[in-house]
């Protein structure tokens, strides 16, 4: 297309002159960044810094536009950030109820365990969400079951996160309610046209008018992790710990002699294990059978004088030659890996214990077949230390299998079981026993909990889609029914919220207020317009997705797109061009906030993770030009 002169537009504004305070603006801005880059203190201490900074500095003379002190402290009760704390109660509520885990267990089992099969599936669901709950809600919800899948399939949280983050951000942009300033735009688009001539006056949006450009920026969203993922995500370790993971299993095999890995196998209705009790099974083949799976229920073994019913399914604990030769002895099929068993033997909701018997116990003198261990502390015993002898089924060089069912509990003896972590939990206040294993997720689940839940967060979407009452108080309803209910109680929802987050996005705050009321924005943005004079039409509309990408790293993409978008209706009717299409270029690319954690998302994840800003400035990096490439392209296919 050929240059066009957009001088009358530049000329139309009034020049702006650069003043002293845009000049402590600008170096307070680079302070910042060289702040956040050079990671020389923690990043939400650098930006109570720069809080900090700012009030002190609004008190020297000619500066008092850079901050209203009496208000300096406004942006820990802003909208942004108490949508922030109350989604964080709202997700953990929803957590607390064991909901994420199923989610998490249904990402695994159809998704596989392998990042590249997980990464899209966890990443493609938030964004799809993010198009109709903000971004940031969305993220805040899936970080349980992020969690959850690391520990589970020991993919690093940070391979992770980053993509769900970067693919909410990006859902956003499929519907003209996923981000805030698609929300603003239709406002700022009837009073723009107050001021046009009947040509180029704008039509609203439609709810799905920017859904193309949404899911092309979400695909390549998700195939830039597939395909670059390995090079650009960080790979340090942020695996959630758990007692059952790889350390706890080589401490078993070197102290004990024993083997944790669970195990599930078939029993046919003809197998010679119909009948048999399951005391007797462990102890001839040197194994534990812990649950079966019969007439389409999983039942933890109760009573090990139980008899085998078939067909069926049996999880088993031993060593893995061990219960293929147990399996090849009956007629068994080994399953590759745990199918019906996997959700109730996650890492992250059993796995194996140590616990020791006090000298005041009321057990010691009865055996664990005499208490119903099983049954009645949820105990699968798999070994007994006792001095310096270990009693379990397992057959070693020092030591013949034993019937550890029979054997009498002395005191001092050191307990080895499996027990899932709730149970484990409620064991902890039982002074028969003390439990040494400390390394475990002490969480008390609700799953009665589960309808108030999912009752207050229905509430809660509701109000954000189909009414006009603020984000914040929106999602705070959901966290307050949720409190009521006793979902969650108050210390439980303090512990929820990650207030490093908090902090980062309330100390920044003023700073993106005192570029915008000192003039810097404007001015900022009138040297591009006077930079881009007599360009293409193409180049103006790259320029003002630059300006728009550029202004949101440094303040809300709100108060960008506030800024320019009447600007940008301006350079577009001076151009000849559409202004509709200028309007949206910007409401698209206030967006595009990958390269600093400044965005609620990415401030979001960062804790969590153990991101540091080096990592979003090589990711988000590629991310930004990515999302410029594809957004401007699909802008002019469709529009």
């Amino acid at each position: 297309m050929a240059p066009v002169d957009s001088s009358a537009g530049a000329r139309s504004l009034e020049q702006l002159v650069f003043t002293t305070e845009m000049g402590v603006i600008v170096a307070v801005l680079c302070f910042t960044v060289f702040l956040f880059v050079s990671e020389v203190v923690r990043i939400d201490l650098a930006a109570l810094l720069v809080l900090v900074m700012l009030g002190i500095l609004s008190y020297a003379p000619g500066l008092s536009r850079l901050a209203d002190v009496t208000h300096l402290f406004d942006g820990f009760a802003s909208n942004a950030v108490i949508s922030i704390i109350a989604v964080m109660i709202v997700g953990a509520g929803l957590d607390k109820t064991g909901i994420m885990n199923r989610v998490a267990a249904t990402i695994l089992r159809y998704g596989g365990s392998t990042e590249a099969r997980v990464m899209p599936i966890v990443s493609g669901t938030v964004g799809i969400i993010s198009s109709f709950l903000q971004n940031v809600g969305a993220a805040a919800l899936f970080l349980p079951v992020v969690s959850r899948i690391s520990a589970r399939a020991g993919i690093p949280m940070s391979r992770l996160l980053m993509p769900m983050g970067f693919c909410a951000i990006l859902g956003g942009t499929m519907t003209m309610v996923g981000s805030s300033p698609l929300i603003l735009l239709n406002d700022l688009i009837v009073t723009a046209n107050e001021g046009l001539a009947p040509e180029y006056q704008m039509p609203p949006f439609g709810l799905f008018s920017v859904t193309p450009i949404g899911l092309a920026l979400l695909t390549s969203g998700i195939l830039y992790f597939l395909l670059l993922g390995r090079w650009v995500l960080p790979g340090r370790d942020t695996l959630v710990s758990t007692s059952a993971g790889k350390g706890m299993s080589t401490y078993l095999q070197r102290v004990y002699g024993l083997t944790a890995s669970v195990f599930e196998v078939d029993v046919p209705a003809k197998s010679s294990l119909v009948g048999m009790q399951l005391a007797d099974i462990n102890l001839e083949n040197n194994l534990y059978i812990i649950s079966t799976f019969y007439r389409g229920k999983v039942s933890m073994v109760q009573v090990l004088t139980a008899e085998i019913e078939a067909p069926c399914r049996l999880a088993v604990i031993g060593d893995e030659t061990t219960v293929q030769r147990f399996a090849e002895a009956h007629g068994l099929r080994l399953r590759p890996e745990l199918d019906v068993f996997a959700e109730p033997f996650a890492s992250t909701n059993a796995g194996i214990a140590e616990i020791v018997i006090p000298p005041d116990s009321n057990i010691i003198g009865k055996s664990p077949r005499e208490l119903l261990l099983r049954k009645t502390y949820g105990l699968s015993l798999l070994a007994i230390h006792r001095g310096e002898e270990t009693l379990s089924h397992v057959e070693t060089e020092e030591h013949a299998p034993t019937a550890i069912g029979l054997v009498k509990f002395r005191a001092g003896d050191m307990l080895v079981a499996h027990v899932s972590w709730e149970r484990l939990a409620r064991l902890k206040r039982d002074r028969d026993f003390v439990v040494v294993t400390s390394d475990f997720p002490q969480e008390e689940l609700r799953p009665h909990k589960l309808g108030w839940a999912l009752c207050f967060f229905a509430i809660s979407l509701a109000m954000i889609l189909f009414t006009d009452v603020r984000l914040s108080l929106c999602l705070l309803t959901g966290a307050v029914g949720m409190l009521l209910s006793k979902v969650l109680n108050m210390d439980e929802a303090y512990r929820a919220v990650g207030w490093n987050t908090v902090f980062l996005l309330a100390c920044l705050i003023p700073l993106g207020q005192a570029v915008q009321n000192t003039g810097t924005a404007a001015w900022l943005a009138q040297q591009i317009v006077l930079l881009l004079d007599g360009w293409p039409v193409l180049a103006l509309q790259i320029g003002i997705a630059l300006l728009s990408t550029a202004f949101s790293l440094v303040m809300s993409n709100v108060g960008a797109t506030v800024l320019l978008v009447p600007l940008a209706v301006s350079i577009a009717v001076a151009a000849g061009a559409d202004p509709a299409l200028f309007a949206l270029t910007v409401a698209i690319s206030t967006s595009n906030s990958f390269i600093i954690p400044t965005h609620q998302v990415n401030a979001l994840i960062m804790g969590p993770a153990g991101y540091k800003v080096s990592d979003f400035v090589l990711s988000g990096g590629i991310m930004t030009l990515l999302f410029l490439l594809v957004s401007l392209t699909m802008l002019n296919l469709i529009f």
